[in-house]
Formats: structure tokens, sequence, C-alpha cells
């Protein structure tokens, strides 16, 4: 999947929904890198409604992970997160790094990138 750039305003970036496909139905998801970092992050469509954005940095040793359907998984040691980026299956013992992100009446997600809810 392509990594599509974002520019941050004032530690926040805004997604309009109907501009990403991926992000329209349950188990989609878009691979975003904030302009001028490194930082990779995974924006996921739940099943239930509503998104979660995680970090896909494994805790365990640092690997990238791989969005598996309604799971990631870190394809070095097999360690599995839900799409909210919670333990499912060890050997890590904690979350991925997750930042909050709403969405409003139009149908756009606003991220906090300041804000690291793990």
């Amino acid at each position: 999947m392509v990594i599509t750039t974002v520019t941050p305003v004032a530690g926040r970036v805004r997604l309009r929904i109907r501009d990403y496909v991926t992000l329209d139905r349950p188990g989609g998801y878009l691979k975003i890198r904030p302009e001028g970092s490194n930082t990779l992050l995974y924006v996921l469509a739940l099943e239930g409604g509503g998104y979660s954005v995680v970090s896909p940095v494994c805790k365990h040793l640092g690997c990238t992970v791989d969005v598996q359907g309604r799971r990631l998984l870190c394809p070095c040691h097999g360690s599995m997160y839900g799409r909210d980026g919670r333990v499912l299956r060890g050997p890590t013992q904690a979350p991925l790094d997750r930042f909050p992100a709403e969405v409003s009446s139009d149908g756009v997600i606003t991220i906090d990138l300041e804000r690291n809810l793990s």
C-alpha cells in the first residue's frame, strides 16, 4: 500500500474520508506520514464504526507490523495487536502507540499528533 504524505497544521492532521476510499469501509486503512517527519502512522477503519490511529512500530523489538484483516501482526516474532493497538498475543507486553482521532459530522477525521494515548 502507498504511504500518503499529509501536512499537519498546529499538530493536527485532517483527512476527508471521501478523499480516501480505503477509509470509507470497515476494515479499510490508510498509511500516512506527516510532512517533515519519519513517523509512519496507520489510520484504521474499525468494524463498529469510528477510526483508530496507531504507530505500526511493535513494542517488542521495533519491527513494523502489517495489517492482516482485523489484526496487526508483527512479522519478526508474531506479536499480534487489535486494530485499536491493544495486545492480543505476545511476546510483546505493551500496546502500540495510539493517537486521538475524532470524526466530524461532515466526514473529516482529525488526528492529534501531539497527544499519545498509550
